[in-house]
């Protein structure tokens, strides 16, 4: 479950230091590959830890689904450059409605995991409210 995280922390520190110490940049004329590469890999991303959740993660899975999906991707819209078709747009389409539904699903989990942590917890103060108010109602207050 933890590893997607930590992959994409562990990317973002080496990526960002990388960036900032050698001056690097994207030549524009492969800024539509990488921009498709780095969505398919957000998708990965979120599609892991939604295997996670649902407790069916595997790490061999994950990394070379990793691998494979961006470099599909952006073989794909270089593919549809190559035979004038924007083969970019419809994989960022595709690729992100795959993004939002994991992302509604990990949201979706996480909203129904804080539910009903919260009615067990107003379960649990019920339940002692119920032992409680007995024990005060039996003594006589007030000489009544």
């Amino acid at each position: 479950m933890w590893f997607p995280v930590l992959s994409l922390a562990v990317g973002l520190v080496v990526g960002f230091t990388l960036f900032s110490f050698t001056h690097w940049h994207v030549p524009p004329e492969y800024a539509p590959y990488l921009s498709v590469a780095a969505l398919a890999g957000v998708d990965t991303l979120f599609g892991g830890i939604r295997a996670g959740i649902e407790g069916r993660f595997q790490t061999d899975i994950f990394v070379t689904g990793f691998l494979l999906n961006t470099l599909f991707a952006a073989a794909l819209a270089a593919l549809g450059d190559r035979i004038g078709i924007n083969l970019a747009l419809v994989a960022v389409i595709a690729i992100g409605s795959r993004v939002f539904l994991n992302l509604s699903l990990i949201r979706r989990y996480y909203l129904n995991q804080w539910t009903l942590k919260r009615n067990r917890q107003s379960d649990e103060v019920g339940q002692v409210a119920s032992v409680t108010v007995p024990l005060a109602q039996e003594q006589k207050i007030g000489g009544v």
